[in-house]
C-alpha cells in the first residue's frame, strides 16, 4: 500500500450547518453537494475532504462515539508565513469558529486552532522546518 490519503471522511452532527460554515463561511468550493447527505470538497491535488451526514456515516461506518473532550485527531493546514497563520484564524473566526492563539511553539513553529461545527480541530501552521516546507503549494 502506497503512503498516502485519498479522502479524509468528516461525520456532521448538522451537514447544513457544517457546509455553511466550510462553504460560505471559509469560500471552499464543493465539487459535490448533496443536500442531506454529502458535501466533497477538494483539498488538495489527490484529496478530497468529504462531509458526510452523520446518520449515513453511521450506516456504512458503524455508530459514532461523542463525549467530552476534544476530538483526538487534528486536520492541519502548513502556510508559509506567521503572518498567514493569522489571517486564516481571522477568517475562521468571521466563519463562526471558535479559536485557540496563535502562539509560538518550543519546536519553532507558529500554530494555532479552530473547531469546526463538529469541533473537529484544524491546526493552522507556520512550519520553518524542512517537513514543513515540503507540504506547502
Amino acid at each position: 500500500m502506497d503512503p498516502r490519503i485519498s479522502f479524509v471522511t468528516l461525520a456532521a452532527h448538522d451537514l447544513a450547518a457544517t457546509r455553511a460554515f466550510y462553504v460560505d463561511g471559509l469560500g471552499w468550493t464543493p465539487e459535490l453537494d448533496v443536500p442531506g447527505e454529502v458535501v466533497m470538497i477538494r483539498a488538495g491535488e489527490r484529496l478530497v475532504l468529504s462531509l458526510w451526514a452523520e446518520t449515513g456515516f453511521e450506516q456504512e461506518v458503524g455508530p459514532v462515539r461523542r463525549g467530552p473532550g476534544v476530538p483526538p485527531c487534528t486536520l492541519a493546514h502548513n502556510v508559509a508565513t506567521r503572518g498567514e497563520v493569522d489571517q486564516v484564524l481571522a477568517e475562521a473566526r468571521a466563519a463562526g469558529a471558535a479559536v485557540t492563539g496563535p502562539e509560538e511553539r518550543d519546536w519553532g513553529g507558529y500554530t494555532g486552532y479552530f473547531a469546526d461545527p463538529d469541533d473537529v480541530r484544524w491546526e493552522i501552521a507556520w512550519n520553518p522546518g524542512p517537513i514543513g516546507l515540503s507540504v506547502l503549494p
